[in-house]
């Protein structure tokens, strides 16, 4: 994509097709000042670093380099201590610029390895780059339409960063929902470590309580079988003493008979 800059950048590492670079003058003195290569006046003196074509430039023509130039801003860097300039190309795109851009899209593809699904940072940015090359070509052809292809390419950028901000919200959001989750299992192991003592201490009182309770039922069955035989013991005793009594009863009531 076409930014300005002034660190060092290489003249073909883009898809859209520029001039050739122009020398910024900065000593306005030393010549007269005249106007880009693209026809925008500037208050420094651009030298061109190649040959470039002379003859005046018609205004329908320097009126739709403005507008390409406000499109696609020129890129500016610094080479030996010198500062470039380099515009964006005004000359219409034939079909076979069309076929050429394809190609080369394709095989920047496939130099740079990029990834053909899912996210990838270098697809994205060789797209762009096609995509300001189509606008650039469109704009020269019909303005309106190029504009309108630039609100559509901005939209696309604010929607992709936007989509870039929810997922950096939504994997932050995931971190601490995780943290939070760790935390909540540590704590929860050290409920689970408490309660299995507690556990272990009622399983160690329930079995002490029921060696409790065998112990008192068979003293109670002891105690029961006891009263039983001392019961029933006094009942056969009581039995005899009836006998004897009764029999005893008998005899003296006999001889009076």
């Amino acid at each position: 994509m076409a930014e300005g800059g002034t660190e060092s950048l290489p003249t073909g590492n883009t898809l859209v097709k520029y001039n050739n670079p122009v020398l910024v003058v900065t000593h306005a003195e030393k010549r007269p000042a005249t106007a880009g290569p693209m026809g925008s006046p500037t208050s420094a003196e651009l030298s061109p670093r190649s040959k470039s074509s002379p003859g005046a430039v018609a205004e329908s023509r320097k009126e739709a380099e403005e507008i390409l130039n406000s499109v696609l801003p020129p890129r500016c860097w610094e080479e030996d201590g010198q500062m470039w300039m380099q515009t964006v190309s005004s000359t219409p795109a034939t079909r076979q610029d069309v076929i050429n851009l394809q190609e080369m899209l394709d095989t920047r593809l496939q130099q740079t390895q990029a990834r053909e699904t899912g996210i990838c940072p270098v697809r994205r940015e060789l797209y762009m780059q096609c995509f300001d090359e189509l606008i650039r070509q469109v704009t020269i052809n019909c303005t309106e339409r190029g504009l309108l292809l630039l609100r559509v390419r901005d939209e696309i950028a604010m929607s992709m960063e936007a989509y870039e901000t929810l997922y950096c919200s939504s994997v932050a959001f995931g971190m601490r929902k995780a943290l939070q989750a760790q935390e909540g299992k540590e704590s929860l192991q050290s409920l689970v470590t408490v309660l299995q003592a507690e556990k272990k201490v009622l399983e160690n009182t329930i079995s002490d309580m029921k060696i409790k309770a065998d112990q008192v039922e068979r003293r109670n069955a002891e105690l029961r079988a006891s009263e039983e035989k001392k019961h029933a013991e006094e009942i056969a005793f009581l039995k005899k003493t009836s006998a004897q009594l009764k029999a005893q009863l008998e005899g003296i009531i006999a001889p009076k008979k």
